[in-house]
């Protein structure tokens, strides 16, 4: 018998103790007493009311409310804490953070060594930051609803979620909206940011010294700039899509390695991609229409494979100023240019001839701009003949030796069309755009 209880004890220690549920209402301090009292596993549950912050969990409890319970920061620092492994915060409205940028002020902060912190299906609301990671391993944030500030100033508003040096975090299904940057990574590694909707914002995603990561599946609407991949390495960038962003649609900026495709940018950016000192990347299957630039392509980026990509009533496909020829064909199956008046006489969807997008008119114009007053001269005009005729003349320039006849299908859904045109219909021009994407001072 004695032998049969020593066997049996460790498997009695292993078994989890039943989690008790308690009910709390509201009134001041009940919330930080119950957290006191309750035991590691414990589920608190809130009944509608307001709760006021600043409240620190410090243990790991489920935390989840019914309808109409709010926890209020009362304009103090960061309305929730998680300061323990394994909570989990769900269908609460937090609001009500303080507005110090110094003190990264949130609705929600999960604290170094808060691993495993599962925040779900709640309404964070007004805050300066909506949800901050801050150390917290293996964090996942999904299904919020997240809405922040809306001074004019973009600068002066925080992130809708921002992760520092938080690997494993998991960011899914999130709406977020106004505030600066939809979601913030900074020093970070190994996180998975998939279909969120981001809208009225600075960035969707901003990504600065973030490798090793996933962006897949996500939608930006009227934001200044989709997707920003900086000073990052071995990035995911998938199945994306940017709707009437203002001025860039996907951006790489000191990014290497990245695996940039199926993503759609249309309607209206200044450049659809730009790539600057960027290298050894795999850009394919990607559509970009509408834009003021197709692709921006500088800054002695190398290395780089583009494949399967539709450019599409851009007006100008690409910008590239260089001295030598840059392949864009991979494999014998290049890109697909609504402006190529190719033939395909074999039947094979690959056009007969070669496509250059630039001329040497277009290095002179990009140069020096005044020249523009001359773009309709039979002289330039006659230059430009030319070198469509005798195309040995050409500057070094995108070379694409097997354009494709036609443009991969590419759909957006009724619901974000909707809202893309809701987002230009109701963009205020006269808004303060205190910020230049190509000044990295700004970010």
């Amino acid at each position: 018998m004695l032998r049969v209880l020593v066997l049996a004890l460790p498997l009695l220690i292993a078994l989890p103790l039943q989690a008790a549920e308690t009910h709390v209402q509201p009134g001041p301090g009940r919330l930080a007493t119950a957290i006191a009292g309750a035991s590691p596993g414990d589920v608190l549950i809130l009944g509608p009311g307001r709760y006021e912050g600043s409240i620190v969990i410090d243990r790991p409890l489920t935390v989840t409310g019914t309808q109409g319970a709010v926890i209020d920061g009362m304009g103090q620092g960061t309305a929730l804490t998680i300061d323990a492994a394994d909570v989990t915060v769900s269908d609460l409205t937090v609001t009500g953070s303080g507005m110090k940028g110094e003190t990264l002020d949130a609705g929600i902060k999960i604290l170094k060594k808060a691993d495993r912190a599962v925040v779900e299906a709640n309404r964070v609301l007004g805050n300066l930051h909506g949800v901050d990671v801050h150390g917290g391993l293996d964090a996942q944030i999904r299904d919020n609803i997240i809405e922040g500030t809306r001074q004019k100033r973009l600068n002066d508003r925080g992130n809708g979620i921002y992760v520092w040096n938080s690997p494993g975090t998991v960011v899914e299904g999130n709406s977020v909206r106004w505030g600066r940057d939809g979601i913030f990574s900074n020093a970070s590694r190994t996180g998975t940011y998939r279909n969120n909707l981001f809208r009225d914002l600075r960035f969707a995603v901003h990504y600065m010294y973030t490798n090793d990561s996933e962006v897949s599946g996500n939608v930006s609407i009227g934001n200044h700039l989709g997707y920003a991949i900086m000073f990052s390495n071995k990035v995911i960038v998938n199945d994306n899509l940017s709707l009437s962003d203002l001025s860039h649609g996907v951006m790489l900026n000191y990014a290497n390695n990245a695996d940039v495709s199926g993503n759609m940018v249309r309607g209206g950016p200044d450049r659809c991609t730009f790539i600057y000192n960027a290298h050894k990347n795999l850009i394919y299957d990607n559509h970009f229409e509408g834009c003021n630039i197709g692709i921006h392509f500088t800054a002695g980026s190398e290395r780089n494979v583009l494949t399967g990509n539709a450019f599409v009533g851009n007006r100008t496909q690409v910008k590239y100023v260089g001295t030598r020829d840059i392949e864009w064909s991979f494999e014998g199956r290049g890109n697909y240019w609504s402006d190529h008046p190719g033939f395909d006489l074999n039947g094979d969807g690959i056009a007969d001839s070669v496509y250059r997008p630039n001329d040497l008119m277009d290095h002179i114009l990009w140069s020096q701009p005044a020249a523009a007053l001359l773009t309709g001269a039979p002289a330039v005009q006659l230059i430009r003949w030319a070198q469509s005729s005798f195309p040995a003349t050409l500057p070094g320039g995108v070379v694409d030796s097997y354009p494709l006849m036609r443009a991969p299908p590419f759909e957006v859904s009724p619901e974000y069309t909707q809202m893309e045109t809701e987002a230009v219909a109701n963009r205020d021009e006269s808004d303060t755009y205190d910020f230049d994407v190509d000044d990295l001072a700004t970010h």
